[in-house]
């Protein structure tokens, strides 16, 4: 009996480390877009709503839940894609750039947050490329070895159909994440129509960047955190 046990033990045991193993595992994390096209996925997105398992960003998210313009650009010849973010606060535009390396996987990309330390791991999870794209961004900070998963939802416009919404909050539950905790962006002040670049950035960071508004003196801002993608 105590061998039969032991036995049954050490199978509970092994079954525990084996899926400790499969969560920690990125490339068995998550399933990207099936047949990803990254041509398809550039030009411009807005940035919807986020929920994060980051207290920090979700606090200054819930401060300041106004949407991010975005514009991705990529060179065929090249192994990485640009993604510009802009944003309208306190009366001006902000902008950062970030530069995001393709790997092997489609759909998967890396980048590097120097400013936290932090290793970025982000997932085309879904999307139909001409209406909405729902990403995962699973971060690693070191050398604290602190994770955060962020869950966002990209649109071609500034809404999203009530299907795609139920869809995406579906998509966060599957990550441990409560649909309650969603926040949702909004267009407070038509920065888009503010916010039109007309003369490029010239600091290029590790972190999204954003195009300058017209105006005579340019509003250079520091980098964002690891889980603005």
């Amino acid at each position: 009996m105590q061998s039969a046990a032991h036995l049954v033990s050490l199978l509970i045991l092994g079954s525990a480390w084996t899926l400790h193993r499969v969560h920690m595992l990125p490339e068995n994390l998550p399933l990207t877009q099936e047949n990803f096209d990254l041509g398809l996925f550039m030009g411009q997105w807005y940035e919807v709503a986020v929920v994060s398992t980051c207290p920090h960003y979700m606090q200054r998210k819930r401060r300041n839940p106004v949407i991010v313009a975005l514009e991705l650009q990529h060179v065929a010849s090249e192994s990485n894609f640009t993604m510009m973010a802009t944003t309208f606060r306190n009366g001006s535009c902000k902008q950062t750039s970030t530069d995001y390396s393709l790997t092997n996987t489609p759909g998967r990309f890396f980048h590097h947050v120097a400013r936290f330390g932090a290793d970025v791991d982000s997932y085309v999870v879904h999307t139909n490329y001409d209406e909405y794209a729902m990403m995962l961004l699973l971060s690693t900070e070191k050398p604290s070895g602190n994770k955060t998963t962020t869950v966002k939802l990209y649109s071609r416009t500034m809404d999203v159909s009530p299907v795609v919404m139920d869809n995406f909050k579906a998509r966060v539950t599957q990550h441990g994440i409560s649909e309650g905790t969603i926040i949702m962006n909004q267009n407070k002040s038509t920065y888009v129509d503010l916010c039109v670049p007309d003369e490029p950035v010239t600091e290029t960071t590790t972190q999204p960047q954003i195009h300058a508004p017209k105006r005579s003196k340019r509003n250079v801002v520091p980098p964002v955190d690891s889980t603005n993608i």
